[in-house]
């Protein structure tokens, strides 16, 4: 049978990060801590940044200003300030967000690109130098560029991106590569299982006074039992299953019980010659098909013989099932004596 094939592709991407065993330069005068964590560092390909540093002197006057140059290589050219958000604060979790506007006010910091594929972005402090709070000496800064329109460089190697902090100074080091995604595919293979839970029933003596039905222990019942044995199947295919049915009507040399015809289950009626299979889903996901899907005390069977008859199905994956089936036999007082016998078989296929 054919194999179900999945595909997972999973993009790897690295981090520069304060982590031991981060690949990070930081050629800092004053400014210490720095790191740009990207979303993305193969070459050409859209990223965001999250840009952190801690400063030496703080920036609480106004006009002081934070400035970040990318190299050349970058390509900001059609992004705008509101892809850009800048916090700060003494430690994780305290940081304040500061608004950004075109230019600094009381509450706000001016923000602004400038050269070249916007790689320079000017920060000035609001014009009573406090903003949403002050940046304080040893200050925590995060500035963050979103993907959008924040392109890396056409060329691997590693670039330098340059900080200055109202004098407080230094470098962060990112590296591009070519391509930073792995590709990994896994073949799973199909899996069915199928099982018939008892391979020989019987009815017993049958007589023309009453219903009769088939046993797992070959004695028969006049009550409809739960099951005279259960079928039981499980796949992963993409379509689920089906099971088709195939054998003959009870046969005693040339004698036969008339199976129940037609493409319907009807109702069992003593001391007429019929016989009939009912099936029903006990657990799980399935559907019966016609005539062997009547309520109790209704079977069928369809034609005296049959080959590959649908006999119960499922879609979708995965899908698995219990079915109850019970067989019913009536005779009329002039059906021939005899051993009647016969051999059912089901079939399971899986379906893609």
């Amino acid at each position: 049978m054919p194999k179900n094939v999945i595909t997972l592709v999973l993009a790897a991407a690295l981090f520069v990060a304060l982590l031991p065993g981060t690949i990070r330069t930081v050629h800092a005068a004053t400014l210490s801590r720095l790191s740009d964590t990207m979303s993305n560092q193969s070459a050409s390909a859209a990223s965001s940044h999250v840009l952190k540093f801690t400063v030496s002197t703080g920036i609480n006057a106004a006009g002081q200003t934070i400035v970040l140059t990318f190299p050349s290589d970058f390509n900001f050219t059609s992004k705008n300030i509101s892809t850009v958000s800048f916090t700060h604060g003494a430690s994780t979790g305290t940081e304040n967000t500061e608004t950004l506007s075109a230019s600094p006010s009381v509450t706000a910091w001016g923000a602004a690109f400038s050269s070249t594929n916007n790689l320079v972005l000017t920060l000035t402090a609001p014009t009573g130098g406090v903003g949403a709070a002050v940046l304080a000496p040893h200050d925590k800064v995060i500035i963050t560029y979103n993907a959008t329109h924040s392109f890396n460089p056409s060329v691997s190697g590693s670039y330098v991106i340059a900080i200055n902090a109202n004098s407080d100074t230094g470098n962060i080091t990112v590296p591009i590569i070519d391509n930073n995604q792995v590709a990994v595919s896994a073949d799973i293979d199909q899996t069915l299982s199928f099982s018939v839970s008892n391979s020989s029933i019987g009815f017993g003596i049958l007589d023309p006074a009453a219903n009769h039905f088939a046993t797992a222990d070959t004695t028969g019942a006049a009550i409809e039992p739960t099951a005279a044995h259960t079928i039981s199947i499980s796949t992963n295919a993409a379509s689920g299953y089906s099971v088709a049915l195939s054998g003959d009507t009870l046969t005693s040399g040339i004698n036969t019980i008339t199976a129940i015809p037609g493409s319907v289950a009807q109702p069992l009626t003593p001391g007429t010659e019929q016989f009939g299979i009912r099936a029903a889903v006990a657990s799980g996901t399935g559907t019966v098909s016609a005539p062997f899907n009547g309520s109790a005390g209704s079977y069928g069977f369809g034609s005296s013989s049959l080959n590959s008859q649908p006999f119960c199905n499922a879609s979708g994956s995965p899908a698995t099932a219990v079915y109850n089936v019970n067989y019913a036999a009536n005779i009329t007082s002039a059906t021939e004596t005899g051993s009647y016998i016969t051999t059912l078989t089901y079939v399971a296929t899986s379906n893609f």
